[in-house]
């Protein structure tokens, strides 16, 4: 019996027969060694920034920064009207004779009064009379601190228009005083003493009572008086436009007769006085909003009527 099994007689295979070795198993590469870390010098930037780490005082410090500025800009508003009362102290007399000129000139001939009855009336009369000089003559400076406070929260181009918003809102303050001092005076004052003439009783008024009623209406025509310039500004940095101010007529028509209620005296005549004048203004602001309008005024307002 013959065996064909080269392994079953022992002999060995011939060499072209012999299987191939399998190559040999990849060996994993040892890991490269690690470098050392680099010497500390002191100057590297720390791992952690703690500038963006959140802090505690993240809602409260930015606060107290606003009310540290508004602070300081108090205090320089307060030493410009101190300035400005200082200055006009000195013609105090003079100012006094041209605030009380409108309700001479309202008499007509007419015998009119102004009397004092405390020792230091005349004296405390004249130091209102310069601190309310004082207010009008500083008001450039006022309106310069009121645009450094709120300029930080606008753009760029906008922070550049700080002459002409202190050039123009003084004008525009200075002349709500002098149109409430040559005009709603002369026709407020002759119905006033009208109301004496007709019951026959000669008007005998304190120049304190006289002071207050009239300080109280310059001011509040001269305040009042800022509304084109501040129409002017919110139409610009886009907050509001003249097809809103035209929507809301009938709300402003509310609200600024509720705003001459509550800055005049407590009479019939005084509302109507500033009231008028400020619907007025109102006409004229949504024409200064019209002029001046932005492009993005312009698309939102074509937006709404479309």
């Amino acid at each position: 019996m013959t065996i064909d099994d080269p392994k079953a007689s022992g002999a060995e295979p011939p060499a072209s027969e012999i299987p191939a070795a399998p190559e040999t198993l990849a060996q994993p590469e040892t890991p490269a060694r690690a470098e050392p870390p680099p010497a500390l010098t002191g100057t590297e930037p720390p791992l952690i920034d703690r500038a963006e780490t959140p802090a505690s005082d993240d809602f409260r410090m930015p606060l107290l920064e606003h009310l540290k500025e508004l602070r300081g800009r108090l205090i320089r508003c307060v030493i410009a009207i101190g300035l400005g009362f200082a200055v006009a102290y000195f013609g105090a007399d003079w100012l006094f004779a041209a605030l009380t000129w409108p309700l001479h000139a309202a008499a007509h001939g007419r015998t009119v009064l102004l009397i004092g009855t405390g020792v230091g009336e005349a004296f405390f009369t004249k130091i209102k009379v310069a601190l309310i000089a004082g207010l009008f003559i500083a008001s450039p400076a006022v309106f310069y601190e009121i645009w450094k406070f709120v300029a930080p929260g606008l753009y760029e181009a906008e922070r550049r228009m700080a002459m002409p918003f202190v050039i123009f809102a003084s004008i525009f303050f200075i002349a709500g005083g002098y149109f409430c001092w040559a005009v709603v005076f002369k026709i407020g004052y002759a119905f006033f003493l009208s109301q004496y003439e007709s019951i026959g009783v000669t008007p005998t008024i304190r120049i304190s009572e006289y002071l207050a009623f009239s300080a109280k209406l310059l001011i509040a025509f001269a305040i009042t008086f800022e509304m084109p310039i501040f129409a002017f500004f919110l139409t610009r940095i886009g907050m509001i436009d003249y097809s809103m101010m035209i929507s809301y007529f009938r709300y402003a028509i509310l609200a600024i007769f509720v705003v001459a209620v509550a800055l005049t005296p407590p009479d019939m005549i005084s509302p109507f006085l500033l009231a008028i004048p400020l619907l007025l203004l109102y006409g004229l602001s949504i024409g200064v909003s019209y002029f001046f309008r932005t492009e993005q005024s312009e698309k939102a307002a074509t937006a709404s009527t479309s």
